[in-house]
């Protein structure tokens, strides 16, 4: 039905002929966080059976005069950043669940987050019938900072760091993206990835195994380096051309241009992929 001409009216139009201004004015959206989908998806968490609560707490430290230690404990994944500041942030991402809301803030509360000296860790209460928590760390260190990191049932990330790593994971997947220096790291039952950066590594090399899951790579195109790659049960793919010497087996050692440090990833039990970029 049309509008009678009103000043009513007029202010109808005034606000639609305005909108496409004021949303050429308006700020983008800042991309959401990786906590504010954790607070998201805990918010839309939806059990018959059980509740959820979740809580984002941050801590500030001192830089580490030694390698950083990072205990993902039993159900907790690890996500390391490199940045310019010289000091670390530690995120940690608590989750207590329950059969009865009040049950899990209870739990939630008794859930404890160290981070102080060369050490970030999670504690909490004993598990109970269908009731339990977890915490999960994003850390944000200076560059050059060592991180030795451990998950029993969580993934790793490195990305954008220069030190000395040592990560190990039971039941989860290893990542490392734009770092340099001696990067070494094994899975039991989780993929490795690795997003390389630059004409060569920066440093003593990577090295990362798995026992069952898949290898990947991306390697930039001109890179410089010693690959060492293989698997014992799966296929492998390489979408360029590599120069091997000796018999073809399930092992390949082979020299990327010019050479450099070495880049190993292999696998017992899984694919390898190896892209050029």
């Amino acid at each position: 039905m049309d509008l009678p001409e009103t000043p009513m009216r007029l202010s109808v139009l005034a606000l639609l002929l305005a909108a496409p201004l004021a949303a050429q004015q308006t700020p983008m959206a800042m991309p959401e966080s990786r906590a504010d989908r954790f607070l998201r998806y805990c918010d839309e968490y939806s059990d018959r059976d059980r509740e959820q609560v979740c809580e984002v707490r941050d801590i500030t430290m001192k830089a580490p005069t030694r390698a950083l230690l990072l205990d993902g404990r039993e159900n907790g994944s690890v996500r390391v950043y490199g940045w310019d500041k010289n000091e670390v942030l530690v995120r940690a991402l608590v989750t207590a669940s329950a059969e009865d809301l009040r049950d899990a803030k209870d739990m939630l509360k008794e859930v404890t987050v160290e981070a102080t000296g060369d050490r970030v860790r999670a504690d909490g209460p004993s598990s109970r019938r269908r009731s339990g928590w977890a915490v999960s760390f994003e850390v944000w260190v200076p560059r050059k900072t060592s991180v030795d990191a451990e998950t029993h049932n969580g993934s790793i990330t490195l990305q954008g760091i220069e030190g000395r790593s040592d990560i190990r994971a039971v039941n989860g997947s290893l990542t490392v993206r734009n770092v340099s220096g001696d990067i070494r790291g094994h899975t039991s039952n989780g993929s490795v990835n690795a997003l390389l950066e630059g004409t060569t590594w920066k440093g003593e090399g990577l090295d990362l195994t798995t026992s069952n899951g898949s290898v990947n790579l991306d390697i930039p195109k001109g890179f410089n380096a010693k690959l060492e790659t293989g698997t014992v049960n799966g296929g492998m793919n390489i979408d360029f051309p590599i120069t091997i010497q000796g018999s073809l087996s399930r092992r390949i050692t082979t020299t990327l241009g010019s050479g450099g440090p070495r880049i190993r990833a292999v696998t017992t039990n899984g694919s390898v992929r190896i892209r050029e970029r």
